[in-house]
């Protein structure tokens, strides 16, 4: 991507940024909350049913605002990346990350020469559709795509360690409900057992250099994980956010008037 990437500018520069999941599958919608001030949108294509024509579209809004896109594939998938990368997605989030061969292949597949062995092509919209900027898009990609991994079970977080020292690693983001299932209380994010291996990870994550998050669902939950040293905060779900809004109103509508 020969593009300004703003997460990682703001990552750099030591600021703790905010975004959302993406699963409707709407430019509009993805411009709508761009324009909120967000700093990343991530195009869920795991748990939604984004095609890249649409997905397209996402990321052009986003950068409209100056809002950096991020894709989630299902899997480790090398078609599904080399699209996502090719389109000017700022970075690839992979869910479900349980070893270092994994990952390995994620730097493959997201990264040129020498760091991986993604296919090159000039005539996409990342290198601006035209040979001419060859030689800057095939130097300038591998530092400016960003690659984040899931952690969201028992053996990815007994290997954790084995993640650490991959330079080509910027961002561990930890499935707070996949890890509450895993401990066997699925969706209480207030159990003490889960809130203690959050807090415990991120500092682990922090001190090796690298940048953790995890989903937020509230204020208090925001707080609570900056606190633990989260730089990396995806908050709620686009169509959660849709929902809640509505029903607030709503309720108080039928409490009040009816």
């Amino acid at each position: 991507m020969i593009r300004n990437n703003f997460l990682r500018k703001k990552l750099e520069d030591g600021i703790a940024v905010i975004g959302t999941w993406c699963i409707i599958p709407s430019a509009i919608n993805a411009e709508i909350i761009s324009s909120a001030g967000v700093d990343f949108l991530i195009i869920d294509n795991e748990h939604g049913s984004i095609n890249f024509e649409t997905a397209t579209s996402m990321v052009m809004a986003c950068e409209l605002n100056k809002v950096s896109p991020i894709y989630r594939p299902p899997n480790v998938n090398q078609a599904d990346i080399t699209k996502a990368l090719d389109l000017g997605f700022h970075g690839i989030q992979v869910p479900n990350i349980s070893s270092r061969q994994q990952l390995e292949k994620i730097i493959q597949y997201a990264k040129f020469p020498p760091a991986g062995d993604r296919g090159f092509s000039p005539f996409v919209r990342a290198a601006g559709y035209t040979n001419l900027n060859s030689e800057n898009y095939f130097n300038t990609a591998n530092t400016n795509t960003l690659i984040a991994i899931n952690i969201e079970g028992t053996d990815a977080i007994e290997n954790i360690d084995q993640f650490l020292d991959v330079d080509e690693l910027d961002i561990i983001f930890l499935g707070a409900f996949d890890i509450s299932k895993a401990l066997g209380t699925p969706g209480d994010m207030n159990n003490p057992e889960l809130i203690n291996k959050i807090e415990y990870l991120t500092k682990k994550i922090r001190q090796a250099g690298k940048h953790v998050g995890t989903i937020s669902t509230s204020k208090e939950k925001i707080t609570q994980y900056v606190g633990f040293g989260m730089n990396y905060i995806v908050h709620m779900v686009d169509c959660e956010m849709l929902r809640l809004s509505y029903s607030e109103v709503v309720t108080h509508f039928k409490r009040n008037f009816r």
